[in-house]
């Protein structure tokens, strides 16, 4: 299983899971992460927390912690 955290700057992936349960999950989805969305990774920090990807039309950043509970193909 890939996570988004392990993606490339300049990747496309498509979600193919949101893992996790409770508040953290419903934001994901609140925010446009849902099951087959495409999201394009556009940059990551020096240090490599947050990152920022572009999902549906619009750019969203993201801590590590949340990217590591989507799964992504």
């Amino acid at each position: 299983m890939r996570t988004l955290r392990s993606v490339q700057c300049g990747e496309t992936v498509v979600v193919r899971k949101l893992e996790g349960t409770g508040a953290l999950k419903r934001r994901l989805m609140d925010m446009g992460i849902t099951k087959g969305v495409s999201i394009f990774l556009r940059k990551v920090a020096p240090l490599g927390d947050p990152l920022e990807i572009t999902v549906r039309g619009y750019e969203l950043t993201l801590r590590k912690a949340d990217a590591e509970g989507i799964i992504v193909e």
